[in-house]
C-alpha cells in the first residue's frame, strides 16, 4: 500500500466534511420526525445514506489510513463539542478496524467493503453507548453541564435493553442496505471504466 499524499489528505477532508453534512442532515430530519429516538437512531440512519461517501473514499483514496483519518476526525468533533468524554473512542477504534478489514484482509471485495462499512458505521454509536453502559457517569456529566432532572429523564427515555439490541441490528441492516445502494450509485455515476464499457456497448448497438 502506498503512503498517503498531501492531495489525499485534502480529499479526505472534503469527504469527511460531506459525511459530517449527512450526519447533520440526518439528525435534523430525525429531530423533527421522531425527537425521542433521534440520538439513538443517528448511527443506523446515517449508515443508510452515507454508503456512497464511503465508497468514494476507498476508491478515490485506496490507501490504508484514509478511513482511520475520517473516523478519527468525527471522533475529534464529538470530543470538542461537549459530548461525553469517551464518545470519541468508538469512532477511532471502529475506523481503524474498518481500515484493517478493507486493506489487510483477503475477503472478496464486495463482502470486505460491506463488513468494513458496517464496522465503520458503528463508530457513530460513540455518543450514545454511555447511555446504556455508563449511566451514572453520564448523568454526572449532564449535571456538571447544568442540565436539570427533566432534561436528564428525557435523554434516558429511549434507553432500554430492547432499544440497544434494536439499534445494533439497525446499524447492521442499514449499513448493508446503504453500501448496496452506494455501490449502484457509484457504478452508475462515478465508475469511469464501467461508464466507458456502457458507452461502447451502446455504440455497438
Amino acid at each position: 500500500m502506498k503512503k498517503l499524499k498531501i492531495q489525499d489528505f485534502i480529499s479526505i477532508g472534503i469527504y469527511t466534511a460531506i459525511y459530517f453534512l449527512v450526519v447533520s442532515i440526518t439528525l435534523g430530519i430525525l429531530t423533527f420526525t421522531i425527537p425521542t429516538f433521534n440520538n439513538v437512531l443517528i448511527p443506523s440512519a446515517t449508515a443508510l445514506f452515507a454508503g456512497i461517501i464511503y465508497l468514494l473514499v476507498i476508491h478515490r483514496i485506496p490507501r490504508f489510513g484514509a478511513i482511520t483519518i475520517m473516523g478519527s476526525v468525527m471522533g475529534l468533533f464529538f470530543l470538542i463539542s461537549g459530548h461525553f468524554p469517551l464518545s470519541f473512542l468508538p469512532n477511532v477504534l471502529c475506523a481503524i478496524g474498518a481500515d484493517l478489514i478493507q486493506y489487510k484482509t483477503r475477503l472478496p471485495e464486495k463482502i470486505r467493503t460491506m463488513i468494513s462499512y458496517t464496522v465503520f458505521s458503528f463508530g457513530l454509536m460513540g455518543p450514545v453507548l454511555p447511555l446504556w453502559f455508563m449511566k451514572n457517569a453520564y448523568v454526572d456529566a449532564l449535571i456538571a453541564r447544568g442540565k436539570d432532572a427533566v432534561y436528564i429523564d428525557k435523554v434516558f427515555t429511549p434507553i432500554t435493553t430492547g432499544t440497544f439490541y434494536f439499534c445494533t441490528a439497525a446499524v447492521i441492516i442499514c449499513s448493508i442496505i446503504g453500501i448496496t445502494i452506494g455501490q449502484k450509485l457509484y457504478a452508475k455515476h462515478f465508475d469511469k471504466a464501467k461508464g466507458k464499457n456502457y458507452e461502447q456497448s451502446i455504440r455497438k448497438v
